[in-house]
Parts: structure tokens; sequence; C-alpha cells
């Protein structure tokens, strides 16, 4: 098991991706509001994730922030902390979404880059599983590195692991 650490914030040029507190976990799960959040903020994945939050869990869910004006528009994490997988190499998943009309705009993109970042730092390998009809989040995962695919799962998403890099 890892025991590494990761920031509570990650800031890339135009996003802040923070942990979920305690407060906000459970805000979105009453389907509570909060002003710095998008009117579509938070979706029912938002909430999935916010289920999942666990204290300050470096490993748990965290909102995507744009910069210029602290608006939450969608959500980034991974589903728990490092297990090491078949081949012994410790791995995690991740998952991530934008309200609708933050798409397309490289966005998942940035925030999914900012983070494996970090899990290439700790020699953290990431895998992810979408769905085959979700033409938008199988392009992030392609720019990305999302090279491996594992076949399916249980759901009948596709499961995609991006090789371990070293860090820069």
């Amino acid at each position: 098991m890892v025991s590494v650490s990761l920031p509570p914030t990650v800031t890339t040029e135009r996003l802040t991706l923070d942990l979920f507190t305690a407060e906000e976990a459970a805000l979105m799960l009453a389907g509570g509001r909060d002003p710095r959040w998008h009117p579509d903020y938070p979706r029912p994945d938002d909430r999935d994730a916010a289920s999942m939050a666990r204290g300050a869990d470096p490993w748990g869910p965290r909102h995507i922030t744009r910069t210029f004006d602290g608006l939450v528009f969608g959500s980034i994490g991974f589903y728990g902390p490092p297990t090491p997988s078949s081949d012994d190499v410790e791995e995690v998943e991740i998952g991530y979404g934008l309200v609708s009309d933050a798409r397309g705009r490289g966005v998942a993109t940035e925030a999914v880059r900012a983070l494996l970042a970090l899990t290439d730092a700790v020699g953290v390998r990431v895998r992810a599983s979408v769905s085959p009809e979700n033409s938008a989040s199988l392009r992030v995962l392609a720019k990305c590195g999302f090279t491996e695919l594992r076949g399916g799962n249980e759901d009948g998403e596709l499961v995609m692991a991006r090789p371990l890099r070293a860090p820069a």
C-alpha cells in the first residue's frame, strides 16, 4: 500500500482541484447548494463521489474549480487508495465529470493530467472505466495516455489503464 500522500489542493493553469470537505460532501448528499457551485452542480455522479469522501483522504474526490472566478463545475478523484494490481504495481481508479456547459474545452484533460503527474511521482498506475458510448471521455483518456485496454467490467464499461511513467 502506498503511504505517500497527495496534496489536498492541486492547481493547474486554469483549475483548482480541492478535496471535498466532510461538510461539502454532506451538503451534496443532502441535496444542498453552495453559492460557489454551478447551477447544475452537483450532478448525480458528483453526489456518488461525495458518498466516497473519507475526511481528508488525498485519494478521495475533488471539486474542479475555475481559478479565475472560483466556480465549481465538476468533480474528479480516485475511488480509494492505491492497491497492488495483479503485477504487484500499485494502482488506483480515477473518475471525473463536468456539468454539460463546461465540456469540450479541454478541462477534463487538464484535470486528469494534473492528477496523473502526481500519481507518476509516487509510482502509482491509474486505470479508468468508461462507457463505450462516451466518446468524449474516451478522447480524454486517449489524450492522457490510457493505452492499455483491459476488457470490460460488470457494468459493461471499458476498463483502460495508463502505463506507469517515470516522473519528469
